[in-house]
């Protein structure tokens, strides 16, 4: 039995250094020899945005013993002409998304579709804030309650 163990350690330590060093075909690490970047499917163009980081929240949720945090982080998508107009009205987006999530209830964020519904009326309430056209989209980077 001891020479069993023996054995099957001796194999498994041959057979792995067989393997990383190329020993033993199509194992191991093969030299890469084109590009990654070519076999990535890149569209031909690209669209025209910016991304607008915002610095991630925290608010407090509940009373008493319920009391949880949401913790929040997102970016704008915007249109590359108005990324200094949006990123200038950034304190209000900040404000109006700070207020909204506030007035919510902790079953609002335990729903299964939660996420998607808040985001669409993050979304609403930043474009009424800067304007129609100017944010594409909100993409959320981080969102966890606790």
């Amino acid at each position: 039995m001891i020479l069993g163990l023996v054995l099957a350690v001796a194999g498994g330590g041959g057979g792995y250094f067989a393997a990383q060093n190329g020993l033993i075909p199509g194992l191991g690490h093969e030299p890469v020899t084109e590009d990654p970047a070519k076999e990535m499917h890149v569209p031909d163009s690209l669209p025209d945005v910016a991304f607008l980081p915002m610095d991630p929240m925290v608010i407090s949720i509940g009373e008493g013993a319920q009391r949880s945090h949401v913790r929040f982080a997102a970016q704008l998508e915007v249109p590359s002409a108005y990324q200094d107009e949006v990123g200038f009205l950034l304190p209000r987006v900040v404000n109006v998304l700070n207020s909204y999530l506030r007035a919510l209830e902790l079953k609002d964020f335990e729903a299964p579709a939660a996420l998607p519904k808040l985001r669409g009326q993050m979304l609403r309430r930043v474009q009424l804030v800067v304007g129609e056209g100017r944010v594409n989209d909100i993409l959320v980077m981080e969102f966890i309650v606790n």
